[in-house]
């Protein structure tokens, strides 16, 4: 067993190429491995991102009720076919001729059963 001291050289520098190697690809790996945790679009930010998307929907369905009576008012103030008690409740309001022992009552919303 004669071996040379090139070769064992040789042997050496691939072996250390080959260390180098893998070390590169568990470091890319380990890296790869905490941005899918951790990274902006990992299991973290989901979580968050999750979170959010509820807050988003619920303020979503309290806008949409809010458009939709709003959308009441406005069709109940056409001028072709308007509702007498709204128009009634709303120039004596906006006209400030309401007597300070009157209130008004709201009309009552009809029920969507």
């Amino acid at each position: 067993m004669n071996i040379s001291k090139k070769a064992l050289a040789k042997q050496g520098r691939a072996a250390r190429r080959e260390r180098l190697t893998q070390g590169l690809a568990l470091a890319a790996l380990l890296l790869m491995g905490g941005m899918a945790i951790a990274g902006p679009s990992g299991v973290f930010a989901w979580s968050d991102a999750s979170a959010a998307l509820a807050q988003h929907e619920t303020r979503i369905a309290m806008l949409q009720e809010q458009r939709d009576d709003l959308r009441q008012r406005v069709d109940a103030l056409d001028p072709d076919n308007a509702d007498p008690d709204m128009v009634v409740e709303m120039m004596r309001r906006n006209l400030n001729v309401v007597h300070p022992d009157e209130v008004i009552l709201p009309k009552p919303e009809a029920s969507a059963d």
